[in-house]
């Protein structure tokens, strides 16, 4: 199994961007992966043991859903999630998604996201989709 990680440096605080992977109405402005495409379904319930589960639609209207559950919600250091996709072409695996997010006194905040459960292939496809997903991050958080 492959091990995603990613650093990145978001012009928000600390509380701002954790709260962004909370919140149903911030995650459909940055979840989706790709130009045009939006997020239909947005469910969280962020507690320890609670489900999450969303829903990423491209332009044709192919969908690409997954959920999983909360097992750590530490706000505004930590979240982690187990993942499952709905349809197996995507990932076969149950994988574990860790996000610490790091005050850095200046404003910004910077985010470490740790994907574990991946094969190779999957690692590949995967940062793309969170790269792309990331810059939709920076771009809500910018909002006021």
């Amino acid at each position: 199994m492959s091990i995603l990680r990613i650093e990145r440096v978001f012009a928000a605080s600390a509380d701002a961007t954790f709260d962004a992977w909370t919140s149903v109405a911030v995650l459909r402005l940055w979840w989706p992966a790709g130009p045009g495409w939006d997020t239909p379904v947005a469910e969280v319930d962020p507690r320890v043991g609670g489900r999450l589960r969303l829903v990423m639609r491209d332009p044709p209207g192919a969908e690409f859903g997954g959920e999983g559950h909360y097992t750590t919600v530490d706000r505004p250091r930590r979240l982690a999630f187990t993942w499952r996709w709905d349809d197996p072409a995507i990932g076969t695996h149950d994988q574990l998604v860790q996000v610490d997010f790091t005050d850095n006194g200046d404003g910004t905040t910077t985010v470490v996201l740790t994907n574990t459960g991946l094969t190779e292939e999957e690692e590949r496809d995967h940062r793309e989709g969170w790269l792309a997903s990331f810059a939709n991050l920076d771009a809500a958080l910018a909002v006021p």
